[in-house]
């Protein structure tokens, strides 16, 4: 086992420093910081548009699952995309330095709360290569300092992206320990980073349930979990059938795997013999492989002239996070049957229910425990983007900080601020 103490030790000096320096930045001097790395990145396109070509070559040769190497491609649209996600955070307010309140005590003191950075953030994750710039923006916006574990898939592209970062932090005189990549693939680095808790204020993952855990059994640093998504639809007994499958495809075949995917729909009973061989057919011409309960198999496989691209699901699909082509279905008697399914399996990220009925939409959103909860829409838009945070750092499935789409206001903490004079406590 290698021992990276000193790596780190100096990797965690250079940020803490550079946090220094960031926390006292105006909003201009942030926002000046951001327009130079976004034009940076527009002068690197093509080595970053080409060190992900590698990446993605080498990551469909060692046989990773398509659904994971779209997340992994970034192409021209996602690189305007990524541009116009940054653009969108210089145009936000900058939260820090806002006084939440103010009010005097018994003593004469006036005391307000403030808001300021958190410091330094961790961010490990996985694939995608917009988080890199997206991570790097929220954080900077924010005054705080970021050192960032990418998947060892996408370092390439990472590389290419820091090396257009690091640019432009030294054409804005900041310290280069403002943003720090991980370069070594090795696990065990990432283990003891997790240890580092003199020099990192908040570690926030973002990837699969293997990562997640990982970090939540090795981090000695507080933790801001950006959960998993087992998301589900409900289609309630009176909704349009055409739409609920449009609303499926959006939720399942947009973007297989992404986070807010949804992974499995329940289907009321009412509806069921006439809903299901609609939605199976459609899902079947998607190539969408589906799980299916012994009631929805049944009817299933009376509809003949299908490719029957199904199986009797077990348990374990009911928990399973599929990131892929797969969905898995069941049929429930009533609302309360599927809320029950959705408390026991959920992960905690997206809900949605397809309904007519509104004391059904507001049953549902009452007594479903999510971070997001939907009436007739696809659970596609619990993203930082389509709340109108510009980006996002991640989805936090917790309820303590953060929870949702987390934005600027998230990577930020308060600090009371006490004005006397000459007061002294009795």
């Amino acid at each position: 086992m290698q021992d990276y103490t000193l790596e780190i030790k100096e990797m965690g000096i250079r940020a803490k420093e550079a946090a220094r320096s960031l926390r006292t930045l105006s909003a201009n001097e942030k926002n000046n910081l951001l327009h130079r790395i976004y034009e940076q990145l527009c002068l690197a396109k093509e080595d970053i548009l080409s060190a992900n070509t590698i990446d993605v070559a080498d990551a469909r040769s060692s046989g990773v699952k398509e659904a994971l190497v779209e997340r992994l491609t970034l192409n021209e649209r996602r690189f305007e995309e990524m541009l116009e996600g940054l653009n969108q955070i210089i145009q936000l307010k900058d939260p820090v330095g806002e006084i939440e309140s103010m009010w005097i005590n018994d003593a004469g003191l006036s005391i307000g709360n403030k808001r300021v950075p958190l410091g330094v953030v961790a961010m490990i994750y996985e694939s995608r290569p917009n988080v890199t710039v997206d991570a790097t923006a929220l954080c900077l916006k924010t005054g705080n300092a970021v050192i960032l574990k990418g998947g060892s898939d996408a370092l390439l592209t990472n590389k290419a992206i820091l090396s257009a970062i690091d640019q432009a932090i030294t054409l804005c005189d900041l310290p280069l320990g403002t943003v720090q990549l991980v370069k070594t693939t090795d696990r065990e680095f990432t283990k003891q980073l997790l240890c580092a808790k003199q020099y990192i204020d908040c570690v926030i993952p973002r990837g699969g349930a293997g990562l997640i855990q990982f970090v939540s059994d090795h981090s000695k640093i507080p933790m801001i979990e950006t959960g998993t998504g087992n998301c589900h639809i409900y289609v309630d007994f009176d909704y349009d059938e055409e739409k609920a499958i449009g609303i499926i495809e959006n939720a399942k075949v947009q973007r297989p795997g992404a986070c807010n995917a949804v992974e499995t729909v329940l289907v009321h009973e009412a509806i069921a013999q006439t809903f299901l061989p609609k939605l199976v057919a459609y899902l079947n011409e998607k190539k969408v492989t589906l799980a299916l309960c012994a009631r929805s198999h049944e009817i299933a496989t009376s509809v003949s002239d299908l490719s029957k691209e199904w199986y009797l699901a077990t348990e374990l699909d009911w928990e399973t996070e599929y990131l892929d082509y797969k969905l898995a279905v069941k049929i429930v008697s009533d609302i309360e049957e599927a809320i029950s399914h959705i408390e026991k399996y959920s992960t905690g990220h997206s809900e949605a229910i397809l309904t007519n009925q509104y004391d059904h939409a507001q049953y549902f959103l009452n007594h479903v425990d999510s971070s997001t909860v939907y009436v007739n829409a696809s659970t596609r838009f619990t993203d930082g983007g389509q709340f109108g945070f510009g980006a996002e750092i991640g989805i936090s499935t917790q309820k303590l900080h953060a929870r949702g789409p987390m934005g600027l206001k998230a990577l930020t903490t308060i600090k009371y601020i006490v004005y006397g004079n000459g007061q002294i406590r009795n």
